[in-house]
């Protein structure tokens, strides 16, 4: 038991040190959260609602469950990137010992230990465990689901799995439909493997839908009922109900998003082979086919609690990456950082359980093959950044191939050495690049992508000089400036520290404000600046208010330049 704690804690204490080493190299991140955390750490209404600003004019695109973190965060130790970056690593450790805790309930230390350290060294959770996006929180609550169904489980608890429903909640509150794809597996089991009647299992499932349904719901609830809201970005009705459903939900897999820009797909054609594709598969799958064979061959193999683990953790890892394969709609490569737990768990229990059954040909075979197919699938993505460590895990793995069907003991630390060489390596590289913009990369890129940067998807950094200007005056004004798409709006906010108004969202195609609505906050008096967007992009579907504000601004007022910055001064006429 000693040793058993003494080798969590050098776990946990060296996930710690990766997730947080350089973690203030990427700035901002992705500045369109950072500055709705920025907004949150001002005002409390900004905070409750995901505003863009604290001035409240429209909120981001998403439930707002991790800004709330990030939020709280900069209110107490300040607005920059370490207050802001520093909760998601401290999610990822979080991540890393409740994944952890949920194996070792059932099985080995081996098997918690390398479900842990798989998920660690996972090239994409290194990434959204040291970024700003909602991801983070959202692994985080979903691991929480599935340690809750492993409790419930074990004697029908419906108190168990009520908590695993606030999770998902929660989650759905984090990146709303996306916390929904564990579901099958997570009811599933629960309804095969409880020591329950059916009639009360299906009252505990009831009762545990109703839990998320209320965690859930509670804050849809609110904002719909909120009059003096800010507007939902996102939504072309200024509903969270359409954002859910719509562009954030059904949208996803249909591809019928209104509002996308589209332009620049950059997540291969939908399919099985798309988590094997260039554009994802360094991400994630570097163990993903040996864990497809190991899942299969345990549930086989194996009965009870080892066949009821694998199907939770199987069912989660089946129905996820089936979505992200087939889906029409946009979908990025961190995405996939929602797989990572579960390939985790099945590596490290499947592996364990067929090493115990050693003698036996057939799981002897299946467990070296699995070693074997890791190493040339972690060789084919590794090799064009290093090749001899390539050749390394190549060699490494086949040579524990060959020891573990004769079952020698020094195969299983080669093994290792083998399955975990390779992400490791591009997990170092992550940590040692920036990353920064809406679409990061795990690796040594920062992820931008090409012909769709400044503007739309990275905040550009404006020159003193705007600076300036923007914070003169300020506090007269209710924006200090506004302009199309929330990360030029980011750029400026986070440098002045004023509120700026992002005219039509994210992508500039949201209704927020109308051209009138606009003209009259301008006789009013509210906003000072309007500035030009550098680049942005303007969508086939979707309003064009924005544009259209853009243009009469243009028409009716006097521009500046200043810095290479094109402004409009509002004078109320």
């Amino acid at each position: 038991m000693r040793r058993e704690r003494l080798a969590l804690a050098v776990l946990l204490i060296a996930t710690g040190a990766l997730y947080l080493w350089r973690l203030g190299d990427s700035g901002w991140a992705n500045a369109y959260y950072s500055a709705a955390a920025q907004a949150g750490a001002t005002s409390w209404k900004a905070w409750f609602f995901g505003s863009s600003d604290a001035s409240n004019a429209i909120t981001v695109d998403k439930t707002p469950a991790s800004l709330w973190v990030m939020g709280l965060s900069a209110r107490l130790f300040g607005v920059n990137a370490w207050s802001i970056l520093a909760p998601q690593a401290l999610m990822g450790v979080g991540s890393v010992w409740l994944l952890h805790a949920t194996v070792r309930r059932w099985f080995s230390p081996a098997a918690a230990l390398i479900s842990g350290a798989v998920l660690a060294l996972t090239p994409v959770a290194v990434l959204m465990f040291r970024f700003n996006n909602p991801d983070a929180l959202l692994v985080l609550l979903l691991i929480a689901g599935a340690y809750c169904v492993t409790r419930s489980v074990e004697k029908a608890s419906p108190f168990w799995l009520a908590l695993a429903g606030v999770a998902v909640g929660f989650g759905f509150l984090t990146k709303m439909l996306q916390a929904f794809l564990v579901l099958p597996a997570f009811a599933l089991v629960y309804l095969l493997a409880a020591p329950a009647t059916v009639p009360r299992k299906l009252l505990h499932l009831t009762g545990a839908l109703g839990a998320m349904i209320v965690a859930g719901g509670w804050w849809i609830a609110a904002v719909e009922l909120t009059p003096d809201r800010p507007y939902i970005g996102g939504s072309q009705t200024n509903s969270v109900l359409e954002l859910a459903l719509g562009y954030n939900g059904l949208g996803r897999l249909t591809g019928d998003e209104v509002g996308s820009v589209g332009g620049g797909r950059g997540w291969g054609s939908a399919g099985w082979s798309r988590l094997l594709s260039a554009e994802m598969g360094s991400q994630i799958a570097w163990l993903l086919p040996a864990a497809v064979v190991l899942l299969v061959a345990g549930l086989w193999l194996t009965k009870g609690r080892v066949r009821t683990a694998l199907a939770l953790w199987g069912g989660w890892l089946a129905v996820t990456a089936g979505v992200f394969s087939f889906m029409n709609g946009i979908i990025h490569s961190y995405y996939t950082v929602a797989l990572a737990p579960a390939i985790a768990a099945v590596v490290g229990i499947a592996a364990t359980e067929l090493w115990e059954r050693r003698a036996e040909p057939v799981a002897a075979a299946v467990l070296s093959g699995s070693v074997a197919l890791s190493a040339l699938q972690c060789y084919v993505l590794i090799n064009e950044f290093s090749t001899p460590v390539a050749l390394l895990v190549l060699m490494t793995g086949l040579i524990a191939a060959v020891g573990l069907v004769l079952s020698l003991r020094w195969a299983i630390p080669v093994a290792l050495i083998a399955a975990l060489l390779g992400p490791t390596t591009y997990s170092f590289a992550t940590v040692t690049t920036p990353h920064t913009g809406a679409l990061p990369v795990a690796g040594p890129s920062n992820g931008r992508m090409g012909g769709m940067g400044g503007g739309l998807l990275d905040a550009t950094t404006p020159d003193a000089e705007v600076v300036t200007l923007l914070q003169d005056n300020a506090t007269s004004y209710r924006w200090a400036a506004a302009t199309i798409g929330s990360n030029n709006a980011a750029g400026l906010q986070l440098a002045s520290g004023q509120p700026v108004m992002a005219l039509g969202g994210f992508n500039g195609t949201d209704p927020a404000p109308t051209l009138e609505e606009f003209q009259e906050m301008v006789r009013s008096g509210q906003i000072h600046y309007y500035v030009a967007a550098g680049r942005m992009m303007q969508g086939e579907t979707g309003s064009d208010a924005a544009h259209d504000i853009g243009a009469w601004v243009a028409e009716n007022f006097t521009a500046t330049t200043v810095a290479g910055t094109t402004l409009y001064e509002l004078d109320g006429s």
